[in-house]
């Protein structure tokens, strides 16, 4: 069966292609996100029927459910769906520009550079929670800035990038635990419960900023779609075909480290949802290339699924988010590698 597409191109120069199981599959997973939010936003000490929330949220609820609902539990699922959108798009920038499935922000360093930045803020300057974040945010940019200049030797190639990457990964996490034997009790109790990975406590203070990021970097990724799939067949061919390689490569490795950043920043370091949305999304479409939106889709579908079981797991206790995402990707990578390897790829 031939595969159809279609090439949309803006008035800005930006273009994107569309095909239609990619555009199908993207649409179900966006359907599938809001509905298990609007699930979790029923969820609670406070339990809510899927009804009785969505006429709260078109504000025709009590004044208890309109509380409930805007100010603690709606919150919460915005910033796991954009948190998990941003992973998303994080890794499947990484993933393409490497050639790489391993090529993920959380194997590369960029998410323990962001632990670093946030455990140097709390163990030696004692931060409060806005100083973590923007201590998160330095460590991410300050590790991207460090692994991109030290992979660069007349370009970035993505052997070099994944290598650097695993290097700063194992020398960060050296760093973070060297300042968690540094940390007082109080402090490393603090810290340990940041580098878990949370959505306990996020509202409004952690959303606005995450939107607005979100609103800016995912449309820009989005729309360099079409010279990033050309990149991948190599940066000859795509000079041949008329892409501004290493100012492509550029923005989008700025970009996906901005996205990884203030993902962090905002639910602390989530593992493997960035290595394992894209993977997951190119099996649904099946179609090749780094499958950007769909993996935007998968990222935000995952996360606040993660949530729900996270949340409804176990009965007498909340799981923090980072660890059901850890337990799942692990179980997720070790089926990866026992179908490679029937297969006969490794």
């Amino acid at each position: 069966m031939t595969r159809t597409s279609r090439t949309v191109r803006t008035r800005g120069g930006l273009s994107f292609r569309i095909e239609p199981r990619a555009l199908l599959a993207s649409l179900l997973l966006v359907a599938a996100a809001l509905a298990m939010g609007v699930v979790l936003i029923g969820s609670g000490d406070f339990p809510m029927s899927p009804a009785d929330v969505v006429r709260t949220l078109l504000g025709n609820g009590t004044a208890s459910q309109e509380f409930i609902v805007t100010e603690l539990r709606v919150p919460r699922v915005v910033v796991a769906l954009l948190v998990g959108a941003a992973l998303g798009a994080s890794g499947a920038v990484f993933q393409s520009i490497s050639r790489n499935p391993l090529g993920s922000p959380d194997v590369i360093g960029f998410g323990q550079g962001a632990t670093a930045g946030a455990l140097t803020v709390i163990v030696l300057f004692k931060g409060n929670a806005v100083a973590v974040t923007g201590g998160a945010l330095v460590g991410c940019l300050l590790t991207g800035a460090a692994v991109y200049f030290l992979a660069w030797k007349r370009g970035v190639h993505g052997f070099r990038l994944v290598l650097v990457g695993i290097g700063a990964a194992a020398m960060l996490t050296a760093l973070n635990h060297y300042l968690i034997t540094k940390a007082s009790i109080v402090d490393a109790t603090r810290a340990t419960v940041w580098m878990t990975g949370s959505l306990d406590g996020r509202g409004w203070e952690q959303a606005w900023p995450l939107l607005g990021m979100c609103v800016v970097l995912i449309p820009l990724v989005l729309g360099h779609g079409r010279s990033l799939r050309m990149m991948e067949m190599g940066d000859d061919a795509a000079y041949a075909l008329g892409v501004s390689v290493e100012r492509v490569r550029l923005v989008l490795m700025l970009s996906a480290v901005l996205l990884i950043a203030v993902a962090t920043a905002a639910a602390g370091p989530i593992a493997f949802v960035a290595l394992s949305a894209p993977q997951l999304a190119r099996r649904l479409t099946r179609s090749p290339g780094a499958n950007l939106a769909a993996s935007v889709c998968m990222g935000a579908t995952l996360l606040v699924f993660a949530d729900w079981i996270a949340q409804q797991g176990l009965s007498d206790t909340q799981l923090p988010v980072g660890v059901v995402t850890g337990v799942l990707g692990g179980c997720y990578l070790l089926w990866l590698l026992v179908t490679e390897r029937k297969a006969g790829r490794i």
